[in-house]
C-alpha cells in the first residue's frame, strides 16, 4: 500500500471512518456486491483511477473496488466539495 497522499487534516480519519460506516448502511447494492464477489476477487489486477468529488459515498465505492481486488488511486475534482473527513479515512 502506497502512502503518497495529501489530505487537509489526517486527524479527521476516525470521524470519517464512522461516517463511512453510516454510508455503508445507505448503500445496500455495493454492500451486496462486496458480499457476493469478495472471495472471487473479480477486479484482481485491475488498476482504477478516479477523479470525482471525495465524499463518504465515494469512499464506500473506493473501498468496495479495493475489496474486490482492484488497485485504486483517487483524486478529488473539486476542493470545495471534498469532505476532508472522508479523504482522511480513505
Amino acid at each position: 500500500m502506497t502512502t503518497d497522499y495529501k489530505v487537509a487534516d489526517i486527524s479527521l480519519a476516525e470521524y470519517g471512518r464512522k461516517e463511512l460506516q453510516i454510508a455503508e448502511t445507505e448503500m445496500p447494492a455495493l454492500m451486496a456486491m462486496r458480499d457476493k464477489f469478495k472471495a472471487a476477487q473479480p477486479l484482481a489486477g485491475a488498476k482504477i483511477l478516479g477523479c470525482i468529488h471525495m465524499t463518504v459515498q465515494t469512499g464506500v465505492l473506493i473501498e468496495t473496488l479495493t475489496l474486490l481486488g482492484a488497485e485504486v488511486r483517487w483524486t478529488s475534482c473539486n476542493i470545495f466539495s471534498t469532505q476532508d473527513h472522508a479523504a482522511a479515512a480513505i
